[in-house]
């Protein structure tokens, strides 16, 4: 029977057995390879501080408002990293509409060894020849990067400031060096701030000296990093991020920020340097930018970039665990973040 991976309450995973869903028209069975875990959004879910556990999302008014229809445990099949291999395909799917069965996909259809998805959700997501299909689950995670860049607006010799080096610092480190930019890398984890050189940061500093804001001015000659990126979803980071850049410059917040804003004093450098506070998130690309680019362009451009091996996402991949171990996957990630980047689930 097909597997799923679900949270049954907070820091509780477990690998359950589901019955195969019939193929229904207009639609295209695929078999999961490969599942990349999101330590950022999935650990919300498993620690239990999303939004959308406590709160439901009105699209018609963009609010979040007080009811409890939102979320509910047992939470199954979170992710949106996945890769497998089309197995069936429905009579009334034309040719040119999906890949063909055996074809190699990527896409989002969270950590479930096997998934029925419509038709059009695959169309244009044949993993690009050549491309090994563990840097096809980076297909989203890059486009996240990436639009945080894009949000950025980096121009060529301009200083870049990336607070936190995980994946998506990373990625971002590495896209930010392509786009003309210097980067300072920030991060507490040591390990994480090697990568970073290793991706390209011209320099890093240590994020536990509780100095990264007057660091990156020194690094700057005093006059601050043109823009600066953060990634950890940490209010401090963010304050950080907006001590560190110059008058008038700009801060993307791409974390996922939880609770409260402990630590966030909007009133200090915010204020007296005007500093532009920009939100990146993937539901949308920049304003400015919305007549040209869309989703799609975004993950194919990312991919493009693998496969000319501009960026070199399994450079990232620390572990690849059976999905049986899902739940020890979490806890680690959980627990000892330290000793991972980005962690694959291999289906069978």
């Amino acid at each position: 029977m097909p597997q799923t991976v679900q949270f049954t309450s907070p820091h509780c995973v477990e690998v359950v057995d589901q019955p195969a869903l019939e193929l229904r028209p207009g639609q295209v069975r695929v078999r999961t390879s490969f599942s990349g875990i999101s330590a950022g959004t999935e650990l919300t879910a498993y620690r239990g501080t999303n939004p959308y556990l406590n709160r439901s999302w009105d699209p018609d008014l963009r609010l979040f408002v007080d009811d409890t229809s939102g979320l509910n445990y047992p939470l199954a099949g979170l992710g949106y990293s996945e890769v497998g291999q089309v197995v069936e395909v429905a009579p009334d799917v034309a040719d040119d509409e999906v890949p063909p069965v055996g074809a190699q996909v990527w896409g989002i259809w969270g950590h479930r060894s096997e998934a029925v998805l419509p038709a059009e959700k695959l169309r244009g997501c044949t993993i690009p020849e050549g491309l090994d299909p563990v840097a096809a689950t980076f297909a989203r995670v890059g486009a996240v990067a990436l639009n945080a860049v894009l949000a950025a607006d980096v121009h060529l010799g301009e200083t870049v400031a990336v607070f936190g080096q995980g994946v998506l610092g990373l990625l971002a480190t590495r896209l930010v060096r392509l786009s003309g930019g210097t980067v300072v890398a920030v991060d507490a984890v040591p390990g994480r701030l090697e990568k970073a050189l290793e991706y390209g940061a011209s320099a890093v500093v240590d994020a536990r000296e509780g100095t990264a804001g007057p660091e990156i001015r020194r690094l700057t000659d005093g006059r601050g990093a043109d823009v600066a990126i953060e990634f950890s979803g940490s209010y401090p980071a963010l304050h950080e991020a907006i001590r560190s850049v110059a008058v008038n410059g700009r801060v993307v917040a791409a974390g996922f920020y939880q609770g409260e804003g402990v630590g966030l004093r909007l009133g200090d450098e915010f204020h007296h340097n005007r500093v532009r506070l920009i939100c990146s998130q993937i539901g949308g690309v920049p304003p400015a930018l919305a007549e040209r680019w869309n989703q799609t362009r975004l993950n194919q451009t990312f991919l493009r970039l693998a496969v000319d091996r501009q960026v070199d996402p399994v450079g990232l991949v620390t572990h690849v665990i059976p999905v049986e171990e899902a739940a020890a996957a979490y806890r680690m990630l959980d627990r000892r973040p330290h000793e991972a980047l980005q962690v694959v689930l291999k289906f069978p």
